[in-house]
């Protein structure tokens, strides 16, 4: 999740206003599945895996491109296997890979990937999401760990981190074929595109909001492509938020920079909200049980009434793991803080 998504979706916040910018994302372009070979995450190599570009087809028919690691010293054994997405707006490079990395170093065949129409994966128009599409993303990546031959299928789990872990739990309660779920840092964005922040939006506000997305159908149908909204995560003012400064601190720097995020200076199309406004994915977190549920979340981070809200909701068994003095960023890469034992002994004892 990202400050922006606030002025796409439900940013009529108390003396707020909604302002759109008829700018084209630099990443939209003829997307022709040519990977990048080269190292180009944001987070050191390991010598401990196994990496590997691949691709795999959606329900839909898009071809997603993902990061497959193994363990090393992985022998003729089958694995568990882990898929992780996310964050909303993020890429592959980023904070999904990194947590792979690690869970690939802990044992894990693991499979990081481009959420349709984002990053290397394909789909256009470019930078647009979907709450039933990218939960069927989660379910296509399950799909290829599935079929893959050092995986064991009956125990494949999935992590969804900030946005996409509100997709990661609405994909472990329809897939079945998930056994174990972690959600990391987890915004529920049908919630806060429709809500706003601790639902702050108000009829009137969101009637407003879904008159003006409505009426860029019109001009977007008119000039055939789409229109995007003002670049994600630029340099906040000094009285900004602390959390606004904290995405721009990971997505804007050398910390988590990459040129193919949204987040990173892109944008999504500004008709993205339409179909997370009346979409709530957490309906049937119930049907997750019995398998088991980990929700992980930092003690100071905005966003932390998500993990609340979903753990209240859901079904035994489900634990909820409040991280002391992490704020929602810090979940993203930092590992001195993202919880890795708790996440890691989790699988080892559901994915057994």
């Amino acid at each position: 999740m990202l400050r922006t998504t606030l002025i796409a979706s439900s940013a009529l916040l108390p003396g707020a206003h909604t302002v759109w910018a008829q700018t084209a994302p630099a990443t939209a372009k003829d997307n022709t599945m040519q990977l990048t070979q080269e190292w180009d995450k944001v987070f050191p190599k390991s010598p401990k895996v196994d990496h590997q570009k691949v691709t795999f087809k959606n329900r839909y028919g898009i071809t997603l491109a993902g990061d497959l690691y193994l363990p090393k010293n992985r022998g003729a054994k089958r694995l568990p296997a882990l898929a992780v997405g996310g964050p909303f707006g993020a890429v592959k490079e980023q904070s999904s890979g990194l947590y792979a990395q690690i869970m690939a170093e802990r044992g894990f065949a693991t499979l990081a990937f481009d959420g349709s129409f984002t990053g290397e994966s394909g789909g256009e128009p470019r930078n647009v999401a979907s709450p039933d599409i990218n939960t069927e993303d989660f379910s296509a990546a399950v799909d290829y760990l599935g079929l893959h031959a050092a995986v064991d299928r009956e125990r494949i789990g999935i992590i969804g981190i900030c946005g996409w872990g509100g997709m990661a739990l609405n994909a472990t309660a329809v897939d079945k074929r998930i056994k174990a779920v972690v959600a990391s840092t987890m915004y529920d964005m049908t919630r806060v595109m429709s809500k706003g922040y601790f639902d702050s939006v108000t009829l009137e506000q969101r009637t407003q909001l879904l008159e003006q997305l409505s009426r860029q159908r019109w001009v977007d149908a008119e000039k055939g492509s789409p229109a995007y909204q003002p670049a994600y995560n630029t340099q906040p003012a000094a009285d900004a938020p602390q959390f606004v400064k904290d995405y721009y601190d990971y997505y804007g720097t050398k910390r988590g920079y990459h040129k193919r995020a949204v987040n990173s200076g892109n944008a999504w199309t500004q008709t993205t909200p339409l179909s997370f406004m009346n979409m709530p994915i957490l309906s049937y977190i119930k049907e997750i049980s019995p398998r088991p549920l980990l929700l992980v979340h930092g003690e100071n981070a905005h966003s932390r009434y998500f993990s609340e809200t979903a753990y209240a909701a859901a079904a035994e068994p489900k634990q909820l793991l409040i991280v002391k003095g992490a704020s929602h960023v810090d979940l993203y890469d930092r590992v001195d803080k993202i919880p890795l034992d708790a996440i890691s002994s989790f699988f080892d004892k559901h994915l057994a």
